[in-house]
């Protein structure tokens, strides 16, 4: 663990968890800890920054530990602990050595966030991601947003709906969106080896990566496996890869076998992410009409030089651009995710062409322009 400096911190971030598990929230704050060190060696603003994790331990893999960043891991066997220690320890840090700006880097922690900066007149930022501030929040959570200097959300419709359902000006919302690493996701071969692993050999290959789980029906991977039936009458050689693991998937291979397509349905289970680049190259589309915050996956694909369908009402619109970057349809309708996957695997669409969409893709959502987004808000 980094040991803390008599210098007097400029920014302090606090976080739940980046390290010790995987998802859409951990991979944005990576990406975010990235760009603030690399706009650090440019800016003598950024002299030193702290970063509180309440659930990661000094064990994790952290390639981010170095000047001028400096973290406390604070993970306890007792929640009630953690929490306990991540106060003790920030309000020392607030009280003591006075950062000029405090980021909050989920709903779940401003609350606090407001109760030890507000009394010390220190500014602080809350950053919002998606489905946990859509609907309307507790007092305290709505609170701790109103009395904050700015809000930081990835997409226009998570501002949206974040400040219709609780009474926030959209005016004091900034805008930064996901990003994607154009370094590491790259158009390539199908790989043979994993044709032969899923039986995809000759097959048009619709693709989701989703969580699996009984509460994220949401993902729109049933929507896909009940769409199937009216894609096979035109590709009768499609087949559905579906990546990612949890306890809803006996639920849809029995839906894919009611359906009569459990031949064309393959569950490849969990798929470490330096793995995933292989899995997007195998597919001819990527396929999720859900309702996200945002969505990574979207921007995976495309810089893969794959097709992308989403939802037409949620966070998706941005990657997506209002569908000049892909195709947008009602989460939650079979005809209208078949009628789509039919268009793109057709390949008439300029969306299909590999090469421009990851070129708009990376224009967009590169991590040069995340990195400047970050300066602006800064």
């Amino acid at each position: 663990m980094t040991q803390i400096t008599s210098q007097a911190p400029e920014h302090v971030f606090i976080f739940i968890e980046i390290f010790e598990c995987e998802g859409g929230i951990q991979s944005y704050v990576k990406n975010l800890l990235q760009a603030y060190l690399s706009l650090a060696p440019k800016n003598t603003d950024y002299s030193t920054a702290e970063i509180f994790l309440l659930r990661d331990s000094p064990e994790c893999d952290n390639p981010f530990d170095v000047d001028p960043l400096k973290f406390h891991y604070l993970k306890t066997k007792s929640p009630m602990l953690g929490r306990l220690k991540l106060i003790a320890k920030l309000l020392s840090c607030l009280w003591l050595r006075r950062p000029k700006h405090v980021f909050c880097g989920h709903i779940k922690l401003a609350a606090m966030t407001q109760l030890l900066c507000k009394p010390l007149g220190i500014p602080y930022t809350v950053s919002t991601h998606g489905k946990e501030v859509w609907d309307k929040l507790p007092n305290r959570e709505r609170q701790a947003l109103l009395s904050a200097a700015n809000i930081w959300t990835v997409s226009r419709y998570t501002r949206d709906r974040t400040c219709a359902n609780n009474n926030l000006d959209p005016g004091k919302v900034q805008l930064l969106p996901c990003v994607v690493d154009g370094d590491k996701f790259t158009p390539g071969p199908k790989s043979p080896e994993l044709l032969a692993r899923y039986g995809l050999a000759n097959a048009k290959v619709l693709m989701s990566v989703a969580r699996l789980w009984s509460g994220d029906i949401y993902k729109g991977v049933d929507v896909t496996i009940r769409a199937l039936p009216t894609i096979i009458k035109v590709f009768p050689e499609v087949k559905y890869l579906v990546v990612g693991r949890g306890d809803d998937q006996p639920r849809l291979a029995q839906l894919a076998k009611d359906l009569g397509v459990a031949e064309q349905v393959v569950f490849a289970g969990f798929v470490p992410t330096p793995e995933l680049v292989e899995h997007y190259r195998v597919a001819d589309a990527y396929i999720m009409p859900s309702q996200e915050g945002f969505g990574i996956v979207y921007l995976e694909a495309m810089a893969c030089g794959k097709p992308v369908l989403a939802g037409d009402a949620d966070g998706s619109a941005d990657p997506l651009q209002d569908g000049y970057l892909g195709w947008q349809v009602p989460h939650r309708d079979p005809e209208a995710v078949a009628k789509a996957c039919i268009e793109i695997l057709h390949g008439e669409d300029q969306r299909c062409d590999g090469q421009w969409l990851r070129e708009q893709c990376l224009r967009l959502f590169s991590k040069d322009a995340f990195a400047q987004r970050l300066k602006h808000l800064l």
